[in-house]
């Protein structure tokens, strides 16, 4: 099993929580779970240095230098057999809970293309006009917040690579995603990217709770 591992907002990845960056906290939940043969860091030739530094000690983890998720699979590639699966994560989302992870790979290997980790929608949904006046409540009920990572069996993640703007450096994954099969994601995967955030993750680490690898 391959994880294609590509960061969104690449600088706000290298921001600390409890002194280690948002992307070793992410890479260090991938690597703990044993299915995943290679996380793949994709990042821009900027940032690749101080990726590199920021990545836990293993070999089966290693950085391109590319922000194109299509280059980094492009050198993966020749490695995967027939039967490998993808997983397209975003390095903000970097306390994402093993137990989220494995509900996508029990997901891929019951046979689904695509898997997206989603939660219920719990804020009222209004639309509004040009002029930014509400015109209607949206029924929430059938809504849902997109997580990562997003898991694919490697030919469904080819056709993504063909069609969509998973080619570019933008949200993973996330650009069509109609179709795919959903399995329940976990507020601890947020994505943290603000302030605000930032102080959320702080004590989540400081709490000390969070699960350990399966």
């Amino acid at each position: 099993m391959t994880v294609a591992h590509h960061p969104a907002d690449s600088e706000r990845a290298l921001v600390a929580v409890r002194g280690e960056a948002l992307l070793t906290h992410t890479v260090r939940g991938l690597l703990g779970t044993p299915e995943i043969d290679l996380v793949a860091v994709a990042a821009p030739e900027r940032c690749a240095r101080f990726f590199s530094e920021a990545l836990p000690q293993s070999e089966r983890c290693r950085v391109l230098s590319t922000a194109s998720l299509r280059d980094a699979f492009a050198e993966i590639a020749p490695k995967l057999s027939p039967d490998s699966t993808i997983l397209v994560h975003d390095a903000l989302r970097a306390f994402t809970p093993q137990q989220t992870i494995r509900l996508v790979l029990n997901a891929l290997a019951a046979g689904a293309e695509r898997v997206v980790p989603v939660l219920p929608m719990s804020d009222t949904v209004k639309t509004t006009d040009a002029a930014g006046v509400i015109t209607a409540t949206v029924d929430r009920d059938g809504l849902r917040s997109a997580q990562t990572p997003i898991g694919y069996s490697l030919s469904a993640f080819r056709s993504a690579l063909s069609g969509s703007t998973l080619s570019g450096s933008t949200d993973p994954g996330l650009a069509d995603a109609a179709g795919a099969t959903t399995v329940p994601g976990d507020p601890d995967a947020m994505r943290v990217a603000s302030a605000f955030e930032l102080t959320l993750a702080e004590a989540l680490v400081a709490g000390g709770d969070r699960e350990d690898p399966l």
